[in-house]
C-alpha cells in the first residue's frame, strides 16, 4: 500500500489544508489510469510541536515517521553542520553532552519527544505506525530506544543494514515485546522491522 508523508508538519491544520488536495490528486490519477488503490496518509514529526500536540495531529495522520536529525536540530537549537564543526567534539570531551546527539538519540530530551508523540498519537489513533528515518536508525543505542517507545520500524542508508538488522535482534531478545490491551482483546504488539532507504524510497528488511 503506498504511503504519502508530508513533511515538516508543525500543526494539523497543515494537514487539514493539504488532505482534501491529496485525495483530489490521488482520485484523479486513478481515474486516468483505470485502477483503484488504497493508500496511507501519515506526516514526518520533525518539528518539536508536532510532537507535543501528536494527539491533534493523529486526528489525520495514519503513520508518523521521525525526522530524528531535523527533530534534533530543533530540539537543540543547534544547525548540525555548524555545531559538529565547531563544538561539538568539545563538547563530548568536557562532558557537557555524553555523546553526539546526532549519531546516538538524546533519550532525555529528543527521547521524550519521540515517547511523548508515540504515547499521545496512540491515545488516537491506536494503531499508529510509527517509524523513524535519519542517521540515527543505524545506531544500536538509538534502536534500543525506538523499541523500548514502540516504534513499529527503523529506517536507514543501505550499508548500516546488517548493523540495524543486529541491533534490533538484541534489543528484541534483552526486551521481550509484552501483550498489549487493545480494547478487550489481547494482541501481540508488531515485531520491529527495519527499512533500507535508497535514493528517497524505502524497502522492508
Amino acid at each position: 500500500k503506498p504511503e504519502v508523508m508530508i513533511p515538516l508538519t508543525g500543526t494539523v491544520k497543515e494537514l487539514e489544508w493539504i488532505q482534501p488536495r491529496l485525495e483530489r490528486i490521488a482520485s484523479a490519477v486513478m481515474g486516468e489510469k483505470k485502477v483503484k488503490f488504497a493508500y496511507k496518509f501519515g506526516t514526518m514529526i520533525e518539528i518539536p510541536r508536532a510532537a507535543v500536540t501528536a494527539a491533534e495531529v493523529a486526528k489525520l495522520a495514519q503513520f508518523f515517521s521521525f525526522g530524528t536529525n531535523d527533530l534534533t536540530q530543533m530540539t537543540f537549537g543547534y544547525s548540525r553542520d555548524d555545531a559538529e564543526r565547531n563544538f561539538l567534539v568539545t563538547y563530548v570531551e568536557q562532558g557537557i553532552l555524553p555523546k553526539n546527539p546526532f549519531q546516538t538519540l538524546d533519550r532525555e530530551g529528543v527521547g521524550m519527544l519521540m515517547k511523548w508523540a508515540v504515547d499521545e498519537g496512540r491515545k488516537t489513533r491506536p494503531n499508529l505506525e510509527v517509524g523513524i528515518c535519519g542517521e540515527h536508525g543505524g545506531d544500536p543505542e538509538s534502536i534500543e530506544w525506538c523499541h523500548l517507545i514502540g516504534n513499529n520500524y527503523v529506517s536507514c542508508s543501505p550499508f548500516r543494514v546488517p548493523i540495524a538488522r543486529l541491533a534490533a535482534a538484541h534489543v528484541a531478545l534483552k526486551y521481550p515485546v509484552a501483550k498489549k490491551v487493545v480494547g478487550k482483546k489481547k494482541v501481540a504488539a508488531k515485531k520491529a522491522t527495519v527499512k533500507k532507504t535508497v535514493k528517497g524510497k524505502s524497502k522492508k528488511k
